[in-house]
């Protein structure tokens, strides 16, 4: 009959195996007391995991997937081990380190300061790079020699910052290699993606991991430097800037005359308007070939307004106040707030003129 210390004996024998709970742990190292696993004992290497044996540090075994038996027979590396003293039948020290080799997806990388390169068309810029990128352990071997060491598990995210420094350190090199217009990258984001994965090899080999996917999300300019680029494709839509200032000066004018209430709103509108003026004046006549001279004016079709009905605006402290009727100009005449200098407009009007440059004004100004 089997006698209780053999009944106990039977009973310990080790289940060595990592059941994964955790998606994010990459290692983990199996815990017995003393690290004794008792001979004899069985080892679970499930699809996707490695099983390596380390003693006092050093790599001594790796199993592949599979159920194993520990004996000295089917691991005769074991029989050189320290803990072997006492006779093969004794508990043996090692320890067990599972690795899973599965894909770890959607890690993010990025630069934490802009990256600086010259562009051809722009000149000196900084650029914000960032994506993700999957990785998974290809050398359980040397992974766990680089990277696990004493740790009692190692998840992903203890290695995601030294691979994000290295995608970093790798990609801005390559942009500056490549020197790829800005305004060309996003059409380049797969070859460059996959360039800097052929790049980084040999530096995650080191560490026992590679890269699955490289995967670059966006390539930006700094927010002020997108604006400017902006700004400049408005004006290259716009086409005629004196026609724009004429249009923004008028519809100045407008917002003024519904809101003649506006407080600051209105400040500086006045010489505004004239520097838009100057603008259009200047943009057209560096549109006319400067040998042939201006047509004259044609007559107007049509009789011109009458004096009494016209409702002119005055610029006064950089203010429009208006509309104004004859009186009311002559009045501003005569106390000397309204001189042949002063800028006045009307609805039909391209834009703000001196008094005496404007027939109607003339003929009040003439008046008085």
């Amino acid at each position: 009959s089997m006698t209780l210390r053999e009944f106990i004996q039977g009973e310990l024998i080790d289940i060595v195996e990592w059941l994964e709970t955790n998606p994010d742990m990459v290692a983990w190292r199996f815990i017995r007391p003393n690290n004794e696993i008792k001979n004899g004992a069985r080892l679970i290497v499930r699809p996707g995991q490695l099983a390596v044996f380390v003693e006092q540090g050093t790599v001594a075994d790796v199993f592949q997937p599979g159920s194993h038996e520990l004996t000295t027979h089917n691991l005769p590396v074991l029989s050189k081990l320290r803990g072997w003293k006492y006779g093969f039948q004794s508990p043996f020290k090692a320890e067990v380190v599972f690795v899973s080799m599965r894909q770890f997806t959607s890690n993010k990388w990025g630069t934490k300061t802009p990256v600086m390169m010259r562009d051809p068309e722009l000149g000196p810029v900084r650029l914000r790079v960032y994506g993700t990128y999957s990785m998974r352990v290809h050398d359980a071997e040397a992974f766990v020699r680089e990277l696990v060491g004493a740790n009692s598990s190692f998840t992903v995210q203890q290695i995601t910052d030294q691979v994000r420094d290295l995608v970093v350190a790798r990609f801005s090199e390559l942009l500056g290699e490549k020197a790829i217009p800005v305004l060309e990258l996003a059409s380049n984001y797969r070859e460059l993606g996959d360039m800097a994965s052929v790049q980084l090899g040999p530096d995650l080999a080191r560490l026992g991991v590679e890269l699955a996917q490289l995967v670059v999300e966006s390539i930006a300019l700094p927010d002020e430097v997108a604006a400017t680029l902006d700004q400049r494709t408005r004006i290259a839509l716009i086409g005629d800037v004196g026609a724009y200032a004429q249009l923004q000066a008028a519809d100045a004018i407008r917002d003024s005359a519904r809101n003649p209430g506006g407080g600051g709103a209105g400040v500086g509108i006045g010489v505004g308007l004239a520097m838009a003026q100057q603008i259009a004046g200047a943009t057209a006549a560096a549109m006319r070939p400067s040998a042939v001279a201006a047509p004259p004016a044609m007559p107007s079709a049509g009789p011109p307004p009458i004096p009494q009905t016209a409702a002119f605006f005055v610029a006064e402290n950089g203010k429009p106040v208006g509309p104004l009727d004859r009186a009311s100009l002559e009045l501003r005449v005569k106390d000397g707030r309204l001189r042949a200098d002063t800028l006045v407009w009307r609805d039909g009007m391209a834009g703000w003129l001196a008094a005496s440059q404007v027939s109607e004004m003339a003929d009040v100004l003439r008046a008085v």
